[in-house]
């Protein structure tokens, strides 16, 4: 008898169909065809002690599964309840009748428990579109899979549930979440905020034209000067995530494991901060089963690379492409894969190897040459992606022991949001431009004017400083988002002044 269940695999951050034909016949062999890898192959085994150790029994019979397309390589344990289901309906000992109308996914235990698997809301949407009646998985990716409406969601615990829905009809516990309601519930809830940062008032300001033009940032100085404390209170200031955004960001985060049993949609921008010893896969993502990478996990929320310099000098070059193109292509002899790649990068350094180097109390003890040696650790493309370059000077101990709350994130978030509500309606014509930080030269020119006045502060400055040309765009970039939380529509000296003093690493006499 010939049965067709449904399966689906992953494809980036999407999801292919995956039609499982089962065909039982006479004979005693077993053959899995279909492009599998050695995983699926190992189903077999699975199956068998599962349907055993719940009492039912694994046809004696040629079995036949074909996994169409079979041009597409299948990976991984997910595929085992399908083809269990397939092999027992093929071998009349389930009903077929509604098997057609699901998809189903889940891996076996030897016990016939159904474990976690990868990428359920990318499933699930897929099955919506395709005009499936639903999808049965594991309990625990139940929750996520659920945020897609219009789909009925299944969690099973056992592969005797589902035997038994679709012989007796005995439904399984239906999950259902209101996507709307989970995500404004939990949209505001920080585990830090800007209120706990005492002094750096001109630090709190870079990090919020960071945060409403979307521009890249990097802090220097010495340690203990609360680089990393401020860098990671960035998302607290950031726009909430749209619910399309959040979406996106699930999908991502859904496919590479990161989603747990209690968590059905994301409702807050990531923060992902990876250790300097990082490697070029684990950054950009890829591998022998492509996964998404540090950047693409950071996707609509903010990369932080902590001792900036320590990171392998090819790792930093990596990020270039995806800082431009907002996606990184992995590419390998059978598969092309694409994921998302939009995110702030925020950075922190020591300003030199002892980390002491324009202290104002600490003297440096680094060698001639040694500071500047530092600094060339990172390329001047890489810096010429980083809009703002902050100093750092330490707290004193006045505003350390100062009680006094500082302004709360709330507060700073509110600014951000509207800066933000003017970039959106000034880029709502243009495709994939949603911020300051990504106008192109056609963008500058048409809304980065300057007048005379702006044109001779800058052009002093460029001098009298020793600004490398790369500068210019970034400060005219982020003049622009200065003038925006002005709610100025020219960009004044002003603006050009402030923009001009975030441009730190490209004096000449830096290091000297």
């Amino acid at each position: 008898m010939l049965v067709k269940s449904y399966a689906a695999a992953l494809d980036g951050i999407n999801a292919i169909i995956v039609t499982i034909e089962v065909n039982c016949s006479r004979g005693i062999r077993f053959f899995l065809v279909g492009l599998p890898d050695n995983a699926v192959k190992e189903s077999h085994e699975r199956i068998v002690s599962a349907l055993q150790v719940n009492g039912y029994k694994f046809p004696r019979n040629q079995i036949v599964i074909n996994m169409s397309p079979a041009d597409i390589r299948k990976e991984g344990t997910a595929y085992d309840l399908p083809l269990a289901i397939g092999i027992m309906a093929a071998a009349e000992q389930i009903k077929p009748d509604k098997i057609g109308d699901y998809i189903l996914m889940g891996e076996l235990s030897l016990d016939g428990t159904l474990q976690p698997i990868k990428g359920a809301l990318p499933i699930a949407i897929k099955a919506k579109e395709a005009g499936f009646k639903g999808i049965i998985l594991p309990k625990a990716n139940s929750l996520e899979a659920a945020v897609v409406e219009g789909l009925t969601v299944y969690g099973v615990n056992n592969i005797c549930e589902v035997v038994d829905f679709f012989n007796e009809g005995k439904e399984p516990e239906c999950v259902s979440v209101d996507a709307h309601a989970t995500f404004f519930e939990r949209q505001f809830s920080y585990d830090f905020d800007f209120s706990e940062v005492k002094g750096q008032e001109n630090v709190k300001r870079a990090l919020e034209i960071a945060a409403s033009g979307g521009h890249n940032i990097l802090l220097i100085g010495a340690p203990g000067s609360g680089k990393s404390m401020m860098i990671k209170r960035i998302p607290s200031i950031l726009p909430p995530l749209t619910l399309n955004e959040a979406l996106e960001t699930t999908k991502i985060h859904s496919v590479a494991g990161k989603i747990d049993g209690n968590t059905s949609l994301m409702t807050q921008r990531p923060f992902r901060s990876p250790h300097h010893t990082i490697s070029n896969v684990a950054m950009v993502g890829g591998g022998g089963y492509p996964q998404p990478g540090e950047i693409s996990l950071a996707h609509n929320g903010v990369l932080f690379l902590d001792e900036f310099p320590e990171f392998n000098r090819n790792v930093l070059e990596v990020l270039r492409q995806p800082l431009e193109d907002r996606k990184i292509s992995i590419s390998r002899a059978k598969q092309c894969v694409d994921y998302p790649a939009g995110f702030m990068l925020a950075a922190s350094m020591n300003p030199c190897p002892c980390g002491y180097y324009n202290h104002p109390e600490k003297t440096c003890v680094c060698p001639p040459g040694s500071v500047q040696k530092y600094i060339n650790r990172i390329s001047g493309p890489l810096l010429d992606r980083i809009d703002i370059q902050v100093e750092i000077i330490p707290v004193p101990f006045e505003k350390i022991s100062d009680r006094q709350p500082a302004e709360s994130s709330e507060q700073i978030r509110k600014r951000v949001i509207a800066a933000r509500k003017i970039q959106e309606e000034r880029y709502r014509n243009e495709k994939n431009i949603y911020c300051n930080a990504q106008m192109n030269s056609r963008l500058l020119h048409k809304y980065a004017q300057l007048d005379s006045s702006c044109l001779s502060l800058l052009r002093t400055a460029m001098e009298r400083l020793c600004l490398s040309a790369r500068a210019y765009d970034r400060i005219l970039k982020v003049s622009r988002t200065i003038a925006d939380m002005d709610q100025s529509e020219q960009i004044h000296s002003n603006h050009i002044a402030e923009a001009i003093n975030y441009r730190n690493l490209d004096r000449e006499s830096w290091g000297q």
